[in-house]
């Protein structure tokens, strides 16, 4: 965007400014930004916070699956062991992999993204605080209860990708399979509430001049792995929704029997999956990214390549999924392009790793712990990827698949790929906490015990999987062979578990020294080093170069004088910069919200409402449900008030506006990422629907048919009337006196009406032509698709009911408008699926003719 005219003054030559800063600044930013204490710490929504909470929560359940995994490695220590026997080792193989991945492996991540982005990108927080409030207690409580079901004796046995038809009611009768179902999709949700944050503030929310290619890399890393959870995370969310509604219903989608298809889970829940190693991996590559370069005291080589690198990967992972189906008859032309895709995903993952090793070569290296770690990291790493590489030769996969040749590969990925640069991170950004650091003494015997362990637990795998131990065997036979390499690995994870215990114990005796400035340790040249305040930096410093602090020397004394934006706060609250996404010029000043309990109380209400129909405890679950409904309404009513004043002067002479509506506003843009992961929810159904009806010799099945075309036709038009009356709305003046509020509610009114009548013609005309969801897959299919707009429906009484109200009560305004803007964009969204739905419902059996 090459001009911004709502900005009053371009920004003063020879920034910093030399002017004095009124008394006073830092105390009130100091008041608007005080960390709640004693219980009260619960409420906080402060990103900072929030990502302290998300780590440590995220590292517990690093060390609960951790157990488990030694538990079992206990089990496979020595043949004919009956330490566990059959079901409970299943039940611990599931949980272990459900934890790893859904519990620590995603969230702690995004832990670190939350925690270290504010200040990475310079500024005072993220813009949606509660959101990401709201997202880590979701997670919180129900990853918590999700994990008890294991001393219940109710968790789930059927592995952490949960094939059915093992997981039917047939072969998984008790409840445990419902629990992880409905468990794993609100985390999921809850991971898909923190991706929308960090988009949203990674693009909007960086420093003035802070443009996309100055932009650190582990912004961008996290850029490409929350777009990639929009796209992903959605497939997983459907399949569970498609597998508990055959569970709870009798929705044969993946029965055989009856027009269902099991393949069809494994379509949903690869799709998921295996790009899910890489939204893993790219932000700890990312973190990677902006170690050495401290490490090595020069900036990273190729930085702008390895850039390109991180988008090629997110990209490339999104077409692997049929890597985990080779197997599954899908035929040559499906092999073939796995294959090509598994090697082409090599190349990007490959320029990162020689960016990192010319770096380390082009500087001079401190081999302190953080470096150790780091090396530690590419030895891993790379040999999980040769290993991925052989793999990815599908003769030689035919061989090795479901063996532990398989299990030392995913290992070396994910720890090597993952948690190594993760305890790297801890010793390099622990002093950002509190200024404390990690023992450096103690650091390199915690290296080596994590290091050896890992090895000596997870090389052997490889030659006994080459040896021929299969995957997922809770004992094997004596003289196979398998002996003395399953004790090794035994040995080698206790040798890693004492590592962990040591590494856990030496952060806790860090985290509990009183807050210092540490006084960038590392020399390190991005922002994160600024001193630490708890309203994050005492100005939003101008930035123009990828590594600031290394640009300017005096950068830190400056922000700390308030010589650069938004030295203090303007309206007395807590308020940071909106920047353009490209161009990053200061667009507006937004005003956040204070800490507060309705995002706890929301995420308890979301977490019970899920957990509680899990054991069938259906009214109470309704309860809890429309509990969290209301914390959220409570929350979004205090939010989109009119400001003081139009306009804020945010650094001497130059002023921004307070609110825009529309596409200017961040919130507008949060809620175009929320309709997208809504359509690829909605694509995920749609393909079951294809992926079923393709299956049929004739289309509809006998006995089944689809309403009258009239009925269809009906549906649309008055589909699209309620999308054009909330359209109307928002194009409609506001404020122009009460006659132009009741016009509006009598909009809203109308086009809550029409959409509510287009849900009820549908229905009602599928029921006439004898719509049965029990009678076969496709049948189902059909169900799920009108379902999922009977959801719209009551998604829209909702939303149109708040816009009524807010009208109602006199807050939606001319300058307080973006509810009216956002709940118009997510109706559009809505009508348009409905109809895409009808038009998807009949094109298909037209098309099988």
């Amino acid at each position: 965007m090459a001009e911004h005219p709502e900005i009053d003054a371009a920004p003063p030559h020879g920034f910093p400014s030399a002017l004095p800063r009124p008394a006073g600044e830092r105390e009130a930013l100091e008041r608007a930004w005080a960390r709640p204490r004693g219980w009260r710490i619960f409420s906080a929504v402060n990103n900072t916070q929030i990502g302290a909470f998300y780590i440590v929560m995220a590292l517990l359940f690093f060390v609960l699956g951790g157990i488990l995994a030694l538990v079992m490695r206990v089990q496979l220590a020595v043949p004919d062991n009956d330490l566990l026997d059959a079901a409970t080792y299943n039940q611990m193989f599931t949980m272990h992999g459900t934890v790893m991945m859904f519990l620590f492996a995603v969230p702690v991540v995004e832990a670190i993204a939350v925690f270290l982005l504010p200040g990475m990108l310079g500024a005072r927080d993220l813009p949606f605080p509660r959101l990401s409030a709201y997202a880590f207690w979701a997670y919180a409580i129900g990853g918590l209860a999700f994990f008890c079901t294991i001393f219940w004796g109710v968790s789930p046995d059927g592995g952490w990708f949960m094939y059915p038809p093992l997981t039917n009611k047939q072969y998984s009768p008790g409840i445990g399979a419902d629990f992880w179902l409905l468990g794993i999709g609100f985390i999921e949700i809850s991971a898909i509430a923190g991706a929308i944050e960090l988009i949203v503030g990674i693009l909007f929310t960086r420093a003035p001049g802070m443009t996309l290619s100055r932009m650190p890399v582990f912004a961008w890393a996290t850029l490409v792995s929350a777009l990639m959870i929009v796209f992903a995370f959605p497939a997983v969310i459907a399949a569970t929704t498609l597998l508990e509604l055959e569970r709870a219903f009798d929705w044969p989608f993946f029965n055989p029997q009856s027009g269902g298809d099991p393949v069809l889970w494994q379509h949903l829940f690869w799709f998921f999956g295996h790009p899910e190693v890489y939204i893993i991996f790219l932000p700890a590559a990312g973190m990677v990214s902006m170690m050495v370069p401290a490490m090595a005291g020069t900036p990273l080589v190729g930085q702008r390549a390895v850039v390109w690198a991180l988008a090629g990967v997110g990209v490339v992972s999104l077409l692997l999924w049929i890597h985990h189906m080779f197997a599954a008859g899908l035929g040559l032309t499906a092999l073939l392009l796995t294959s090509i895709a598994s090697f082409v995903v090599a190349i990007p993952s490959g320029l990162q790793v020689f960016a990192w090793i010319a770096t380390f070569w082009q500087g001079r290296v401190r081999i302190d712990t953080p470096t150790l770690f780091l090396l530690g990291f590419h030895f891993i790493f790379v040999l999980g990827g040769l290993t991925g590489v052989m793999v990815a030769v599908i003769p030689f996969d035919w061989q090795a698949h479901d063996s532990y040749f398989i299990v030392a590969h995913l290992h070396y990925v994910l720890i090597g790929g993952m948690v190594f640069p993760v305890f790297a991170a801890l010793y390099y950004w622990l002093p950002v906490f509190n200024g404390a650091a990690l023992s450096e003494r103690l650091g390199r015997w915690i290296f080596a015990l994590l290091f050896g362990g890992f090895n000596i637990a997870f090389f052997p795998m490889h030659l006994t999987g080459l040896l021929g131990m299969p995957r997922r065997v809770y004992t094997y036979a004596d003289a196979l062979g398998w002996n003395g390499l399953n004790l090794l690995s035994t040995v080698g994870a206790f040798i890693f578990a004492l590592g962990v215990l040591m590494l856990f114990i030496d952060v806790a005796r860090a985290v509990r020294r009183p807050d210092r400035d540490h006084g960038n340790p590392w020399r390190a040249g991005t922002l994160e080093w600024l001193p630490p305040r708890e309203y994050g930096v005492r100005s939003i410093p101008e930035v123009r170069g990828t590594e600031p602090l290394w640009d300017r020397p005096s950068l830190a004394q400056e922000v700390e004088q308030g010589r650069y934006w938004l030295p203090g706060t303007v309206f007395g609250g807590r308020e940071t910069l909106l920047t353009d996404a490209r161009s990053a010029r200061p667009v507006q000043l937004l005003r956040l919200p204070t800490d507060g309990w309705p995002p706890l109380l929301a995420a308890a209400g979301t977490a019970a409402f899920f957990l509680l129909l899990t054991v069938e405890w259906v009214a109470l679950a309704f309860a809890c449900g429309l509990g969290a409904i209301a914390a959220m309404l409570a929350w979004i009513w205090q939010l989109d008030r009119t400001a003081p004043a139009p306009r804020a002067e945010v650094a001497t002479g130059i002023f921004l506006p307070v609110q825009p509506a529309g596409r200017r506003s961040h919130s507008w843009w949060a809620v175009l990422i929320l309709c997208t992961v809504d359509f690829t929810v909605f694509a995920s159904f749609a393909y079951a629907y294809i992926h079923l009806s393709m299956a049929l010799e004739v289309c509809p099945p006998p006995g089944a048919a689809l309403p009258a075309p009239s009925r269809a036709m009906a549906n649309v038009v008055l589909l699209a009337a309620s999308a054009l009356l909330l359209r109307h709305c928002t194009r409609s003046p506001l404020g122009d006196g009460p006659h132009r509020q009741r016009m509006l509610r009598a909009c809203a009114l109308g086009a809550l009406v029409c959409a509510v009548g287009a849900f009820g013609l549908s229905l009602a005309g599928h029921l006439d032509a004898g719509l049965s969801p029990r009678a076969d897959g496709w049948s189902a299919a059909v169900g799920v698709i009108v379902a999922y707009q009977g959801f719209h429906c009551v998604l829209l009484m909702v939303l149109g009911g708040f816009v009524i109200a807010r009208s109602w009560s006199g807050h939606l305004q001319p300058r307080a408008r973006a509810t009216l803007d956002n709940v118009a964009l997510l109706w559009q969204a809505a009508a348009l699926q409905g109809i895409l739905g009808e038009i998807l419902l009949r094109l298909i059996p037209a098309l099988m003719e």
